[in-house]
Formats: structure tokens, sequence, C-alpha cells
């Protein structure tokens, strides 16, 4: 039984470690998600720029306003390039943190079986002394009433 105290000290720590990089893992998805977020509002803000410009350049412009406006976009294509590099940073860090979780997933499993095998070939262990036990205890009630039957004779007189 102390093997069994043993594996099941291993299974809580494996199960702390599986709730942990669940954390990890939850914690980086948000991240990621964020992230992505961002990057979809950088882009959908750089379109909508550009398409107010284009919209508002039928007329004759300004040279000054225009290289602005080429400064602007060039900035924002740049802001959307960085968070591109972050998402793509984080997406690093999510595979990681999938691979371990499914690691400890795995290992928590793993001791999961091997304390079901350990018990049940524990009971089996068991009900084997239990049978033997019954089977020696039946083996002398019957060498007793064998004995007692012979000595009072064939109809016990």
């Amino acid at each position: 039984m102390a093997a069994l105290k043993g594996l099941a000290l291993a299974m809580e720590l494996a199960e702390h470690q599986r709730v942990l990089a669940g954390m990890n893992l939850v914690q980086i998805q948000g991240a990621f998600g964020s992230a992505r977020n961002q990057l979809h509002q950088l882009e959908s803000y750089l379109l909508d720029s550009e398409a107010r410009w284009l919209a508002s350049s039928q007329s004759q412009m300004d040279p000054g306003l225009l290289q602005d406006h080429y400064k602007f976009i060039g900035r924002l294509r740049h802001a959307i390039g960085l968070q591109s590099g972050v998402l793509s940073d984080i997406k690093l860090h999510l595979d990681e943190a999938k691979k371990s979780f499914l690691a400890a997933e795995l290992r928590l499993n793993s001791l999961q079986c091997m304390m079901k095998k350990r018990t049940e070939i524990g009971n089996k262990n068991i009900a084997r002394r239990e049978q033997k036990f019954t089977d020696e205890f039946a083996s002398q009630q019957h060498v007793r009433a064998v004995a007692q039957n012979q000595g009072r004779g064939l109809y016990g007189y």
C-alpha cells in the first residue's frame, strides 16, 4: 500500500501541474485573441483611412497634406507589421503552452492508468488470499467432519 501512496502523491503533483499548464494555456489564448483583435482593428482602420482618402482626393490636394497622409499610412502599416510580429510571438508561446498542457494531461492519464492497474492487482491479491483462507478453512472443516464421523462409526453410534 505504500507504493499506492507514492503513486497517489505523484498523481496529485501531476494534477497540480496540469492545472497550472491549463491556466497558462488559457492566459496565452486570451493574449492571442486580444493581439489578433488589435491587428484586425489596425487593418480595418487602414482600409477605412485609405477609402476616406480616396473619396476625398477627388479634388485638388495640398502637397503638404498628401505628405502627411503618406506618413500616417506608413506609420499605420508599420504598426500593423509590429502587431503581426507580436501575434507571431504569442502564437509560438501558445503552441508551447498547448504542448505543455497535453504533456501534463498525458502524464496524469498514465499515472491514473498505473494506479488503476495496481489497485486491480492489489484487489486480486486480496481476493486470492481470502479465497485461500476460505479454502483452507473449508478443508479443515471437512477433515474435522470426517474425523468425527470416523470416531462415531458409520452410523454415528
